[in-house]
């Protein structure tokens, strides 16, 4: 496959791409994997930290206390995932109109 030229496997060969068109897609496909990479991450910290704070001797299995407690960290890590994440947009729109 070419850069301004693409085959889709259903359609046959697609026209060339303006360079507009073809921005486009790639800044949509970085935006995609940042949030695929953010994603990994937040599963990965909040494993880390709440297995940390639950799990204070690891064995075969988990117990009743330890898995309340695995699922109500997880709840409030999500939680304030969601907030900060409502807050960096809202302020990242605000200073968009702005400008």
């Amino acid at each position: 496959m070419s850069f301004f030229r693409g085959t889709n496997p259903t359609t046959g060969p697609q026209p060339a791409l303006s360079m507009q068109a073809r921005k486009e897609e790639v800044k949509q496909q970085i935006q995609q994997e940042l949030a695929v990479a953010s994603a990994q991450q937040l599963v990965t910290k909040m494993t880390e930290n709440c297995f940390a704070k639950c799990v204070p001797r690891p064995s075969t299995s988990l117990s009743g206390g330890e898995e309340r407690c695995l699922s109500s960290c997880m709840q409030l890590y999500m939680a304030a995932f969601d907030k900060i994440s409502q807050t960096y947009v809202t302020r990242i729109t605000k200073e968009g109109r702005k400008q």
